[in-house]
């Protein structure tokens, strides 16, 4: 005649949420926390691997970068300039291996080196402080074969384009997409200060008509509206060259050749083009491996938080269990009851940690590239595996409890 439930109550130890509220509290705290983190996780690494798959805009492969550092005031006469680097050009592209060479003021992806103030003709502007800038870079012939930069209206800037022609110039789809979005832009002209070899002072406006629209190149890891303009120019300190090989191994008779025109002249800042685009990546990989190392503290502190709870919980009702067990209910009826109160626990700490997981994403934007605060990719998988995370935790009190020998259990104060 005896009320069971009220017994069981009076045990203080029924499988429910009336005891050890403070401990499934930390829990529930845990695993929100844990969603929080594992959220700016999952966006980090989601933005990570869309930047990843960007069109850059040019070839990694087979293309071997280097840096000549010639001595201040040791070139200052334009011609001596111009026949410096055509010989260092004609030298580089004598090695064997060698199939393209350029000389350039900037690196892709790395940026252009400086910018420039223009004006477009026929739009004079009243405030020269009030004029648009543009990437400015100096290229010489074959620069966009050799990065593998794709041309997409008129022509590239070519061996005919030499001093005393008529000065050209390229612009990038940025450029023409934010000042000739209705015009042609092969029929304009921009006016920017003259640049001469050797001397740093700029000189007069001079016009540069446009011959050719190239396809933007991605600089700085991320897209942006920025406006680039190349032009042909021989004092150019950077150099690159195309492979047909390894370009790291091509290092040492590149060197040679270089020292052949000047022994003094040393290599600097040897890279190939794939280095370049893990260097353009090392800010956002090193945030995304930040933030996912914190949150695999947070996952594997949740984990075993609820892993301590429900053993704590499955140590203190061996007797209730052994009860049940003695009363007719099956093993699988006691593995449901503890897994599925764990699983409580967690489901509500994900509950709570999605407001969380929201405010952490917001305050990410300016770390993340294509990923919303609310991003449903990252949040379904993150929130998966702390799912799967919590049933693998409680599996091995349930079990235990499962497999509780009735005799045994019942004898227990």
């Amino acid at each position: 005649r005896l009320n069971l439930n009220a017994v069981l109550k009076q045990s203080g130890r029924s499988i429910g949420f009336g005891k050890h509220f403070v401990r499934r509290a930390l829990v529930v705290g845990e695993f929100a926390l844990a969603l929080t983190l594992l959220a700016g996780a999952g966006l980090a690494i989601h933005s990570f691997w869309k930047v990843t798959q960007l069109d850059l805009g040019v070839r990694t492969d087979h293309i071997l970068t280097f840096f000549l550092p010639v001595p201040q005031g040791r070139l200052t006469d334009p011609d001596k300039i111009r026949n410096f680097y055509r010989d260092i050009l004609a030298r580089v592209s004598a090695v064997p291996g060698i199939r393209d060479v350029t000389a350039t003021t900037g690196m892709p992806l790395q940026g252009t080196g400086f910018g420039m103030p223009f004006t477009i003709a026929g739009k004079p502007v009243t405030d020269p402080s009030a004029r648009p800038g543009t990437g400015f870079q100096m290229v010489t012939p074959g620069y966009f074969r050799t990065f593998g930069i794709r041309t997409v209206r008129g022509r590239e800037i070519d061996e005919r384009d030499l001093p005393g022609s008529p000065r050209v110039a390229m612009v990038d789809e940025n450029f023409v997409r934010r000042y000739f979005k209705d015009v042609d832009p092969l029929k304009q002209r921009v006016l920017v200060e003259d640049l001469i070899p050797g001397v740093t002072k700029l000189g007069p406006p001079v016009e540069w008509q446009i011959v050719g629209v190239f396809h933007t190149v991605v600089n700085g890891g991320r897209p942006s509206d920025s406006a680039t303009m190349y032009v042909p120019f021989w004092q150019s300190p950077w150099l690159a060259v195309r492979t047909a090989g390894d370009p790291g191994a091509m290092t040492k008779s590149l060197g040679a050749a270089i020292r052949s025109l000047d022994p003094d002249l040393p290599m600097a800042g040897t890279e190939t083009m794939d280095q370049v685009v893990s260097d353009t990546h090392a800010g956002d990989r090193f945030s995304t491996v930040l933030i996912a190392s914190f949150a695999a503290v947070a996952l594997l502190l949740a984990v075993l938080g609820i892993y301590g709870v429900m053993a704590f919980l499955v140590a203190q009702r061996t007797h209730e269990i052994g009860l049940r067990i003695a009363l007719g209910a099956g093993r699988l009826h006691v593995l449901r009851i503890v897994i599925a109160e764990g699983l409580r626990l967690a489901a509500i700490g994900l509950v709570l940690g999605l407001g969380g997981a929201y405010l952490v994403g917001r305050g990410m934007q300016s770390l993340l590239y294509g990923v919303n605060a609310l991003d449903l990719t990252a949040f379904g998988v993150v929130a998966a595996i702390l799912m799967a995370s919590a049933l693998l935790a409680c599996c091995i009190p349930a079990r235990r409890a499962a497999w509780v020998d009735p005799v045994i259990a019942l004898r227990e104060d």
